[in-house]
């Protein structure tokens, strides 16, 4: 079977060979991403030069990325072949085989794009609890003098989170507090209601 490489290699013109060398490389990172992607070890970098480091910033629609280049080439190399095996013109071949890749990078975007709305982010944003009502877990001290535990829902999930209050006694387990607001970075005061 390889031994027959050499003369079909031979026998493609310049542009066949072009795609080729194209959708060999192309197609084999294309599928390691496709087996990435479901076995979880998914990463994409975006190559349009933003470089913000913030996590919780919104995924725009992104074209240029890795992962749609690959699929751009992936596409346009095998639709170029597809083409020339059709009997197709060298002009119509590089056009077919461009708008095809275009296309691919498009619809990949947009899919990626459209996912990214549907998921949020894991970090807790601590604002979000503010005005939430919870229970006790930990007794709380009063004054501020130590720390207590309380169960609040934040951002839809039940958390166990630690607590001060300014009240002037204890807030026993199992009473019903509110959050005030958010003191030195994770800690909740709170106030009894009841």
């Amino acid at each position: 079977m390889f031994s027959d490489f050499p003369t079909w290699w031979d026998g493609l013109s310049v542009l066949s060979k072009v795609y080729w060398i194209i959708a060999f490389p192309a197609t084999l990172i294309f599928l390691i991403q496709l087996i990435m992607t479901f076995i979880g070890g998914d990463v994409d970098h975006d190559m349009d030069g933003d470089m913000d480091n913030d996590l919780d910033h919104d995924i725009g629609f992104h074209l240029i990325t890795f992962k749609n280049m690959i699929a751009f080439f992936t596409l346009f190399a095998w639709s170029g072949l597809a083409s020339i095996e059709g009997g197709l013109s060298v002009i119509f071949t590089i056009v077919i085989s461009t708008v095809s890749g275009v296309i691919m990078m498009i619809i990949m975007a947009g899919l990626f794009y459209y996912i990214s709305k549907f998921t949020q982010s894991g970090t807790m944003d601590m604002n979000n609890a503010i005005g939430q009502t919870g229970d006790v877990y930990l007794s709380i001290p009063s004054k501020k003098t130590g720390l207590g535990k309380v169960q609040v829902n934040v951002q839809g999930q039940l958390r166990t989170l630690d607590a001060m209050t300014e009240d002037t006694e204890d807030i026993k387990t199992n009473s019903i507090i509110e959050v005030v607001e958010i003191i030195s970075g994770n800690v909740l005061l709170v106030k009894r209601v009841r």
